[in-house]
């Protein structure tokens, strides 16, 4: 199985309402690639299936998503969710977050 899938394979276990980073799926994968993760994310050809948009980065922040300009779909599907972002940060994180 490629990188790729199976970062894919673990993102699709984060459920409805929570969100992981970047470094908890690369220690999942017993691996530090955190920016390979992001990077292929950042490829994701399922998304929504595979819901890159519940990957944060370590601090609670958004992170990148499709480009700059798509910070503000992240947000709005996050919020779908039930999940709140005050500037630009998970509000609760620890809370939120899903643990593999």
């Amino acid at each position: 199985m490629k990188f790729a899938d199976k970062v894919y394979k673990l993102c699709r276990k984060i459920p409805k309402g929570k969100v992981s980073t970047y470094k908890a799926i690369a220690k999942a994968m017993k691996t530090k690639a955190y920016r390979a993760v992001g990077q292929a994310l950042r490829c994701n050809p399922y998304a929504p299936e595979v819901p890159c948009h519940r990957v944060v980065a370590s601090d609670g922040s958004l992170g990148g998503f499709a480009g700059r300009m798509n910070s503000r779909k992240k947000i709005m599907m996050l919020k779908k969710e039930g999940i709140r972002v005050k500037q630009g940060t998970i509000a609760d994180f620890q809370k939120k977050m899903h643990r593999f």
